[in-house]
């Protein structure tokens, strides 16, 4: 799935001990803009905080999955950001290229 919005808010880094070695936890809140505008909470681990570079007023685009557990009787719900783009930013060559040709150009092919 994905999202995409503004970065509302950008909360602590969490970090912790478990079996497999120290672990990272960055949430942010992403407003989805409509006529009634949602937020939601998204997380990213370990090196993706890093690859994201959030910064609070940012539009991204957010790829998640939504995961829930349970604990105890309870369940609890996470969104998880797997990458996150810029829209607009992400141009390929290849979409490049066909964005700077010619319609007058003689090597066009015809298909």
């Amino acid at each position: 799935m994905e999202i995409t919005g503004k970065v509302h808010k950008i909360l602590p880094l969490v970090t912790g001990q478990g079996k497999n070695g120290e672990w990272r936890k960055q949430e942010f809140i992403i407003e989805i803009p409509g006529q009634y505008p949602k937020q939601v909470c998204c997380s990213l681990w370990g090196e993706k905080i890093d690859e994201a570079k959030l910064s609070e007023g940012a539009e991204i685009k957010a790829f998640i999955d939504v995961q829930s557990r349970e604990h105890n009787g309870r369940w609890y719900t996470e969104v998880r950001a797997w990458k996150i783009e810029r829209p607009g930013s992400q141009v390929r060559d290849s979409e490049q290229d066909f964005i700077d040709a010619s319609p007058d150009d003689p090597d066009d092919l015809p298909f």
